[in-house]
C-alpha cells in the first residue's frame, strides 16, 4: 500500500512538472487565442471603475425620472394630505438615493488614493 502511495506521488509530480512544457506555457504565451481578440483590453481595475461609473449614471438616471414623477404626484394631488405627504416622501427618498451613490462614489476614490499613497483618488468622472 505504501509502495502505491509513493508511486502515485512521483507520478503526480511528473505530471504537474511536465504539464507546462505539454501545453506550450513555457513559451511565454505568444500562442495566439483563437477568439481572444474580442476580449476587453483594460484590467480589472479598469473594468470595476467603468463598471461603477456606469452604475453611477443609471442611479443618477433613476433618481431623476422618479423625482420627475414625485413631482408630478405632488401637483396632481389636489389638496390631498396623504397623497401630498406620499408625494414629498418619494421626493426625499430619491435625494437620499443620490446622496447614497454619490457617497459610494467618493468613498471608492477616497480608498483608491489611501491605496495608493496619494492624498486623495480622482474625482474627474
Amino acid at each position: 500500500m505504501k509502495n502505491k502511495i509513493k508511486s502515485l506521488k512521483y507520478a503526480i509530480s511528473v505530471i504537474a512538472l511536465t504539464f507546462p512544457v505539454l501545453v506550450g506555457a513555457q513559451f511565454g504565451g505568444n500562442v495566439p487565442i483563437k477568439g481572444a481578440e474580442n476580449m476587453p483590453k483594460g484590467t480589472i481595475y479598469t473594468i470595476v471603475q467603468n463598471l461603477m461609473k456606469w452604475i453611477l449614471g443609471i442611479v443618477g438616471f433613476v433618481a431623476i425620472i422618479g423625482f420627475c414623477i414625485a413631482g408630478i404626484l405632488y401637483l396632481t394631488s389636489a389638496g390631498d394630505d396623504e397623497k401630498q405627504k406620499s408625494a414629498k416622501n418619494a421626493m426625499v427618498y430619491c435625494i437620499i438615493g443620490v446622496v447614497v451613490a454619490l457617497a459610494g462614489y467618493v468613498i471608492w476614490n477616497a480608498a483608491q488614493g489611501m491605496l495608493r499613497g496619494g492624498s486623495g483618488g480622482s474625482t474627474t468622472f
